[in-house]
């Protein structure tokens, strides 16, 4: 068991590797009640195109296959089922799929050995058969409609297909409806074999729990089952051009104020900053140029271009970086004129950036009081960049505004994609 310490966080992170490869993280916060438990695969809804475990052909599966499968494994063959056996030990327990990887998590107070030992146990007994994998297709088909009659959700998945060209991220987590209708039994097996083995998967545990007892219930529970020596996964090369599979698309729903999204489409290959700068880079630019206080966003609102705040996220690939803006706006050309003049013009000066950076490492401080964004916080570097950053406050505050504008001077802006939702 490695500790490593975090002294200006006041955290202390225990990890192990077992013989199967299943890693695992203990942070214990003895000043909370509750514990905070995550079981993970590398495994997410654009990895359909592979080399099956002991095999030699790419095949490719059906799209949603990886929700499909986070479903299913809360079927079981015998005893308790999850959502019932949690519901008797006074803890909650859920699961989601995303674009890169699966998690299982329960959260509770108490019998915390009992649900981490369900937890291992339930994950890894798939039982799939014709009936209940079909009866699941008719429950998973009403959430994707779901999702679809939703301008927010369905506007977004929307732009990231008419982004990318090849990049599978570009199809809904869930799959489309004629996608899951393919889906068999033996598909959701091949994906299980493949992915759900402990070399690929990880265990995350925040909160009030003493990190030996813990691992030592991990390792008590991992000795009793069996696995095949690990394999490495192989997995489609995808080939993403830099331009857009479509350059402007209107949606008519039922939205009170229109809705514009844009989506700017970046090459990053050439970047000369590891993945967790263009990361951190890419997050402050949004808040300085798009955020509530920007200069941008309040003279919009002043001119009666935008009658709310700005909304701003960013979707990343080994290749390009995508920067989403949304807008609610009746003036569509007019905004979208501006901004485009904006992005390619507005400069962004050191004083701005270190204060942005203040806004980081404060983040930072607050992050490491909350079991449940360290749990994510180790989540998401264990998929994102397959190791752990131990020190986020020493990694924010070695930023530069140096670095930070090679970044900028980086971005072009030439390739990017619309969707305008209107009322129907």
């Amino acid at each position: 068991m490695i500790k490593k310490s975090i002294k200006k966080l006041d955290l202390d992170i225990y990890e192990e590797t077992l013989e199967n490869g299943l890693k695992i993280f203990v942070v214990p916060k003895l000043d909370v009640h509750n514990v905070y438990a995550t079981f993970s695969t590398k495994y997410g809804s654009k990895d359909n195109e592979f080399i099956p475990i002991n095999e030699n052909e790419m095949i490719k599966v059906p799209d949603g296959i990886a929700h499909f499968l986070e479903h299913k494994l809360f079927e079981q063959k015998k005893g308790l089922k999850p959502f019932d056996f949690y519901s008797k030990t006074g803890a909650d327990c859920n699961a989601n799929t995303s674009y890169n990887k699966t998690t299982y998590l329960f959260v509770g107070q108490s019998k915390i050995k009992e649900n981490l030992n369900y937890l291992l146990d339930f994950v890894s007994q798939p039982y799939f058969t014709d009936e209940n994998v079909e009866k699941e297709k008719g429950i998973i088909e009403q959430e994707i409609k779901m999702y679809q009659d939703d301008p927010e959700s369905n506007g977004f998945e929307k732009l990231l297909f008419n982004i990318f060209n090849n990049n599978p991220i570009r199809i809904p987590v869930g799959g489309t409806v004629e996608s899951i209708a393919k889906i068999t039994k033996e598909h959701l097996y091949t994906c299980y074999n493949t992915f759900y083995h402990p070399s690929n998967m990880f265990v995350v545990i925040t909160g009030n729990v003493n990190p030996k007892e813990i691992i030592d219930a991990v390792k008590e529970n991992q000795k009793e089952k069996m696995f095949i020596k690990p394999q490495k996964i192989k997995l489609k090369e995808i080939k993403e051009p830099d331009e857009v599979y479509k350059k402007h698309e209107t949606l008519n729903m039922n939205i009170t104020i229109p809705k514009l999204l844009v989506g700017y489409k970046i090459n990053i290959e050439n970047l000369k900053l590891n993945k967790e700068e263009i990361d951190a880079f890419a997050s402050a630019y949004l808040n300085l140029m798009f955020g509530s206080i920007s200069i941008f966003s309040l003279d919009l609102i002043k001119e009666g271009i935008i009658n709310r705040e700005l909304s701003f996220s960013k979707v990343k690939t080994d290749k390009h970086l995508v920067l989403i803006i949304e807008a609610y706006t009746n003036k569509k050309k007019v905004f979208l004129d501006k901004l485009n003049e904006y992005v390619k013009s507005h400069t962004i000066e050191s004083s701005e950036f270190n204060r942005e950076k203040k806004v980081m490492l404060s983040s930072t401080i607050y992050m490491s009081d909350n079991i449940y964004r360290i749990n994510s916080y180790i989540m998401n570097h264990m998929v994102e960049y397959n190791k752990m950053e131990y020190n986020p406050y020493d990694f924010f505050k070695k930023l530069t505004y140096n670095d930070f504008n090679k970044f900028i001077k980086a971005l072009s802006f030439e390739n990017y994609s619309t969707i305008y939702i209107k009322n129907s």
